[in-house]
């Protein structure tokens, strides 16, 4: 009889949060003889040549450790399975319990497993290439130092869209939509949706709302009058000082990022839960 595999895990976390070293040595005996454990990775860096024949990867963390490993393993294919330890974990969606409770359907493959979008950000000076990321949130354009509005133009796939005189924008996928834009006032979109989101940052426009947009067009965003710490930010964690002469072009990832789905609550139990969606009025009698 030929010998079972045991699924390849690669396993994320930044070991200087609490609760999280305890966490993943809880786990790694939980599947002491249930997968095999290539590697443990911190938020720095991870061994290229262990994420080639695994086949999830679990991140111990919030959402913001999710936005790490899931950039780390862009391209890749490789199903990321959250174990919230952080504040909100809307990306975090196992508790430590749930997980070891669904493990055998994950490794099994009867748990769901969704796409989700991406965007690739590029900065342009005058026509060259000089930085690129992937983003799996939002990329946005601060004003920053000495936080004067500044003046951006946008496109949309080479049609003029708007001259935004604000603190900034942002650009956001379905999966990011409930981070940044929301707080900037932005809808919430279904995290399966193709589409992207344009939010202005405090625009100096009544008239300057929202807008959503097919996710196959390609947004290009250049100065008109910018600060001298104006920045772009990749899903909050990577950024870049911007110049007078740089074009920022936002677009579809090729690629998906892979999310296991926790079974016992749909997106918007999530949203009821972590931020009190849609609940009921408190009438005082």
């Amino acid at each position: 009889m030929a010998e079972t595999q045991l699924p390849k895990l690669v396993i994320f976390g930044d070991s200087k949060r609490p609760h999280v070293s305890e966490a993943i040595a809880r786990f790694e005996s939980f599947t002491a003889e249930k997968a095999q454990t290539l590697t443990v990775c911190g938020l720095d860096q991870c061994p290229e040549d262990q994420l080639t024949d695994c086949d999830f990867a679990v991140v111990f963390g919030g959402d913001g450790s999710i936005l790490y490993a899931a950039r780390t393993l862009a391209h890749r294919d490789i199903p990321i399975i959250g174990v919230n330890l952080g504040k909100l974990g809307f990306l975090a969606e196992f508790s430590i319990e749930e997980l070891e409770q669904f493990f055998g359907d994950i490794i099994s493959g009867k748990a769901q497993v969704e796409k989700r979008m991406m965007i690739s950000c590029s900065v342009l000076s005058n026509g060259i290439e000089k930085f690129r990321s992937t983003a799996i949130n939002d990329v946005f354009i601060t004003a920053g130092p000495p936080f004067r509005a500044i003046e951006l133009e946008i496109s949309v796939s080479g049609q003029p869209l708007a001259d935004c005189v604000s603190d900034g924008i942002i650009i956001a996928t379905p999966t990011g939509s409930t981070a940044y834009n929301l707080s900037a006032g932005g809808p919430i979109l279904t995290s399966n949706m193709h589409a992207m989101v344009i939010t202005p940052i405090c625009a100096h426009s009544l008239s300057f709302r929202p807008v959503v947009i097919n996710a196959e067009n390609t947004i290009e965003v250049s100065g008109v009058k910018l600060n001298e710490g104006t920045t772009v930010s990749i899903d909050g964690q990577i950024s870049l000082l911007l110049s007078d002469n740089d074009t920022i072009r936002i677009e579809r990832e090729k690629s998906d990022f892979l999310v296991v789905n926790n079974p016992v609550r749909t997106q918007w139990q999530t949203l009821a839960t972590k931020l009190r969606w849609a609940q009921k009025l408190k009438y005082t009698i």
